[in-house]
């Protein structure tokens, strides 16, 4: 089986690049998450971009799972990947291939999506399409570059911004997968933040600033958009010092 993870940015139809439409013409088989109440617009967004791109594909449908919180995280994600996986398989089963998912984001940027891949038996020929990434989104957002002249940067998760607090020798640090605002835990006295949710949508919103004084702006606009929505999509940039 030819398995396709077709990245489609933050699931706006200009985050798709060609070679992903041309990708989705071709296939035989779309697999397609439902992922519960209050969620719908995320099944919503990948069926108008499988719409816009003409297929005839068989659209799969499966129920995704949840994390198990009586568990340690590692424990947790391991679990929930391999539940995944049994019902892509079960998915999959009598169905035509090649088979494409859409991908939030990118397939190899902060997701699992190849993992879980991996744990498929027996294992598919995949094929990876890359899309919009979420950074580049929010720099072009801001009209921001994401480097410094010469500078490095950083790209981690909340969960380790707040356990760990600022990487060591960080300049510039991208965060992603930040559902808590770990932003809130840095000492904020020379930060600056630039922030964004439903990137390249007609929902888009941005902050950008000092950090101290954008924190509440954000905290308040993340409120209100994820109520509004059921689900927020979101990430940010952080520097030190002002300015891009």
């Amino acid at each position: 089986m030819e398995l396709r993870l077709i990245g489609i940015g933050m699931g706006a139809l200009g985050h798709v690049t060609l070679d992903g439409m041309e990708s989705l013409r071709g296939v035989r088989t779309i697999l397609l998450p439902q992922k519960g109440a209050g969620k719908e617009d995320l099944a919503h967004l990948r069926e108008r971009i499988i719409e816009a791109s003409g297929t005839a594909a068989r659209i799969v449908t499966f129920d995704y799972p949840t994390r198990d919180p009586a568990f340690d995280y590692a424990t947790r994600v391991e679990l929930w990947h391999d539940e995944i996986a049994r019902r892509w398989s079960a998915a999959l089963e009598g169905s035509e291939s090649p088979v494409a998912l859409l991908v939030w984001g990118d397939p190899s940027l902060y997701d699992s999506t190849l993992r879980i891949a991996a744990r498929l038996d027996p294992a598919p020929q995949v094929r990876v399409i890359p899309g919009i990434t979420a950074l580049q989104a929010l720099t072009a957002a801001h009209a921001i570059p994401l480097n410094r002249v010469n500078g490095p940067v950083t790209i981690t998760t909340g969960r380790r911004l707040r356990d760990e607090g600022w990487p060591e020798g960080a300049e510039t640090v991208a965060v992603m997968l930040d559902g808590e605002c770990s932003f809130q835990t840095l000492p904020q006295d020379d930060l600056w933040i630039w922030w964004g949710a439903y990137l390249g949508m007609e929902e888009e919103v941005l902050h950008a600033g000092p950090l101290p004084g954008t924190t509440p702006d954000i905290l308040a606009t993340r409120e209100a958009e994820r109520a509004r929505h059921g689900w927020i999509m979101d990430t940010y940039l952080l520097r030190r010092g002002p300015g891009g």
